[in-house]
């Protein structure tokens, strides 16, 4: 199916959970245990979710919504790796591979440098890449919006 390279992108964002809602903060699979988790029908991971778009666009296999829906309660509670390589095997059985990822979250904490490393190696396990395949950048809002109300995750997706 393939004819070259295609590119995709995804966004994905949620509000922070009230304190103590017992909810985790998983951000491309990993766990921030100090966090108040994020509010999602599944686990809220904007990472994976923001990924899984990315590629389901590249491939022109509509979104994360379409094929996981909010309403299914197959989904309830599904851990973003888990929906993540779910997209993966969707892309895969239209002919097509991720080629590489980049990722740029969006939050005013927690901080993301000290786990990057964590992040980029879970998605590229998802995504069967090599590490040097696999992005992950952050930004501060700055006050400008999502200054602690939650986290927001723009990817770029490019399959072969």
């Amino acid at each position: 199916m393939s004819d070259g390279p295609r590119v995709g992108l995804g966004f994905d964002v949620h509000r922070r959970s009230p304190p103590g809602s017992g909810r985790d903060l998983r951000l491309g699979g990993v766990l921030f245990a100090a966090e108040d988790g994020l509010e999602a029908h599944s686990d809220g991971d904007p990472v994976c979710h923001a990924v899984a778009d990315a590629m389901l666009g590249s491939a022109a296999l509509g979104d994360v919504g379409e094929h996981f829906p909010d309403s299914d309660p197959e989904t309830s509670g599904i851990a973003g790796l888990d929906l993540l390589s779910r997209a993966v095997k969707l892309v895969k059985a239209a002919g097509l591979a991720p080629a590489s990822v980049d990722v740029t979250l969006v939050c005013e904490h927690p901080a993301i440098a000290p786990r990057r490393d964590e992040i980029r190696a879970c998605l590229a396990t998802a995504l069967d890449l090599p590490l040097d395949r696999v992005s992950v950048k952050a930004t501060r809002p700055e006050g400008l919006g999502l200054s602690g109300d939650g986290i927001g995750c723009l990817a770029v997706a490019v399959l072969a």
